[in-house]
């Protein structure tokens, strides 16, 4: 990496700030039900704890408008202290006279982790003053929240301004192993594209169209590439601003020598519950008032002999709506293809993250990315802010 890591700091006895992305999940009791991401930082904690440093913690939770009780980070903090084995102290604001004076108290070895800093308006409006106070707490600054790097906030990107900013392990370990695989992959390539709509995912066809060799093209955006291509969908959904859009990227692959393949078959249903009444049909016979949720069984074998050849897999949004068990099949099917490879195997977090979760497969994966919006930028060439702030080696 041109920017400086860890590996390049000298932190005995200093503060380090630390940005990670604790936006985890609560249930009802308020407590954290996914702790993949918490466990996602401890490496970079561990790191720079054993290097006798002083760490500072920064996170958001949620999408709060203003002080939210049941978005403070009280629970995040007793997880992180279960899993790291060692207390972590919260305080319940992030900049100010309570903070300054916890953070004058801080050891070496010891966590403080600040409030949600979404509390404050001025962190997504990136706000100097905010990101200078929130510098003023540390003597260098750490960035290991990949899932918030694509956005341009105080702490984020403000913050970096004013101190010497270094990637974490797990920002760094996001970009080498999403870099490796856009700039050097090992080929056969292969991009699995799935979610609800084309639009979101305009820009990472785009830039994977010129990378690939293989591009499949599943779940609820398929029906609008197969509507540019003359089939009925039925109630399926449609796109239908994106139409012309799609009809011109089968052409592009063609051009290019990009295999494109697009569902052959459907599981439909008759509504969009979960014990509507189904049926599997090729995708030329899909009545009028039937919706496609799922592809089906042929597709399955298309989609998943694509993937066993492949010495490079990534994978961003589901075949199907894999929340409802009548149509998961498509998505649990890409899933073990994808683990039986053998090639490197690359889940563009998300709802494809949380697919291979579901289904006991993500530790098969070679990467599981922390960052559904940030994967999702980084594969259509974007340069991520958070990343772009880092100090430069």
């Amino acid at each position: 990496m041109a920017k400086l890591t860890i590996n390049d700091l000298d932190v005995r006895g200093k503060r380090v700030l630390i940005r990670v992305d604790y936006n985890v999940p609560l249930d009802k009791s308020g407590v954290t039900s996914d702790n993949t991401r918490i466990r996602a930082s401890l490496p970079t904690l561990n790191d720079l704890l054993a290097k006798g440093a002083a760490l500072i913690l920064m996170s958001h939770l949620g999408r709060p408008k203003g002080v939210t009780e049941s978005l403070r980070l009280d629970p995040v903090a007793r997880r992180l202290a279960e899993l790291i084995g060692k207390p972590v102290q919260k305080v319940n604001d992030c900049i100010g006279p309570e903070v300054e004076k916890a953070v004058r108290a801080l050891k070496p070895g010891e966590i403080l982790m600040l409030e949600n800093v979404r509390f404050y308006p001025e962190e997504e409006k990136n706000d100097a003053a905010f990101a200078q106070a929130l510098a003023g707490l540390g003597d260098v600054y750490v960035n290991d929240a990949f899932g918030a790097a694509h956005r341009a906030h105080a702490s984020t990107e403000g913050v970096a301004r004013y101190l010497p900013a270094a990637a974490g392990r797990l920002l760094q370990k996001e970009l080498e192993v999403l870099g490796k695989a856009l700039d050097n992959p090992e080929r056969p390539f292969v991009a699995i594209l799935g979610g609800a709509k084309v639009a979101d995912k305009i820009g990472v066809i785009n830039n994977l169209l010129a990378k690939v060799d293989v591009l499949i093209i599943g779940g609820g955006m398929a029906w609008t590439f197969l509507k540019s291509q003359g089939y009925e969908i039925g109630q399926s959904l449609l796109d239908a601003e994106r139409i012309q859009f799609a009809a011109e990227q089968v052409s592009k692959a063609k051009d290019g020598g990009v295999e494109l393949l697009l569902p052959v078959d459907a599981v439909i249903a008759d509504r969009f519950a979960p014990d509507a009444a189904t049926r599997v049909v090729s995708i030329d016979q899909i009545p009028a008032d039937w919706q496609a949720l799922d592809i089906g069984p042929h597709s399955r074998e298309i989609f998943s002999a694509a993937i066993a050849k492949a010495k490079t897999v990534i994978w961003n949004g589901p075949m199907g709506v894999f929340e409802m068990e009548a149509f998961a099949n498509g998505t649990k099917a890409v899933a073990e293809a994808m683990a039986a490879c053998g090639g490197t195997t690359i889940i563009g977090g998300g709802d494809s993250a949380s697919a291979v979760e579901l289904f006991n497969l993500a530790d098969q994966m070679s990467h599981v990315s922390t960052g559904g919006g940030a994967s999702l930028e980084f594969l259509e060439g974007k340069t991520l802010p958070g990343v772009a702030a880092l100090t430069e080696k």
